[in-house]
């Protein structure tokens, strides 16, 4: 398989995460029997596609796919046996996965070289996997705790998948409809928190990075 440069890596990690949020929009609003099912296996593809965008960071990338396969193999076991317990386990590994590839990204984004347009799309693949992190924990709480929020219908976390993604970035961005709520203070307290991390990221991480890129555009000899 090709080699991905790294300077155009982040475009495929973009595509994979806006193709796994719209395609669990897709699944919901045509109520398809086999939703489930193309809901846990998307997540296996996107998250390949997520590995294979850092394909140059050797070993983090193994240790990627080790999760990866995890991944997999549990899918597979859920498709086969729909065992409960394995949504937990699920839910824990795509969590884990995000926050892994968040700070993969955030590393290749801050801390090294100049300002480029990838590094740019970088921070946009950032501000997604916050969201999609704090959707695994809200789906966690909702498959542990059916009433933990007020709007969302009881099922397990692949029909919610969609619901709690909206609601999570509409947290984000402090819009707050207020459709689906909150009702306990664990909940509460990952909603407020993800209200302040969204707010910080856009104006100091994002404003930093479109800031320092436009000086490099009109600095002399660029």
């Amino acid at each position: 398989m090709k080699h991905i440069p790294k300077e155009n890596n982040f475009i495929f990690l973009l595509f994979a995460l806006v193709f796994f949020l719209l395609l669990g929009a897709i699944v919901e609003q045509m109520h398809t029997d086999v939703g489930h099912v193309v809901v846990r296996s998307s997540s296996v593809v996107m998250l390949a596609l997520g590995v294979w965008s850092f394909k140059g960071t050797r070993h983090r990338f193994w240790g990627a796919i080790g999760v990866l396969a995890a991944i997999l193999a549990v899918v597979v076991i859920e498709l086969i046996l729909d065992i409960a317990g394995l949504r937990y386990t699920h839910l824990m590994l795509m969590l884990g996965f995000f926050i892994w590839t968040t700070w993969l990204a955030a590393r290749q984004v801050l801390f090294t070289g100049s300002i480029d347009d990838n590094k740019i799309v970088g921070a946009i693949c950032i501000y997604l996997l916050l969201g999609l992190i704090w959707t695994m924990m809200y789906l966690l709480i909702a498959e542990a705790v059916p009433d933990a929020f007020i709007g969302l219908q009881q099922a397990p976390w692949y029909d919610n998948f969609s619901e709690l993604s909206y609601y999570s970035f509409v947290t984000l961005t402090t819009l707050g409809y207020g459709d689906i709520t909150p009702n306990l203070p664990i909940p509460r307290f990952l909603a407020y928190m993800e209200a302040v991390v969204g707010v910080l990221y856009i104006a100091i991480l994002v404003a930093s990075l479109v800031g320092v890129r436009m000086s490099a555009l009109n600095s002399p000899g660029e």
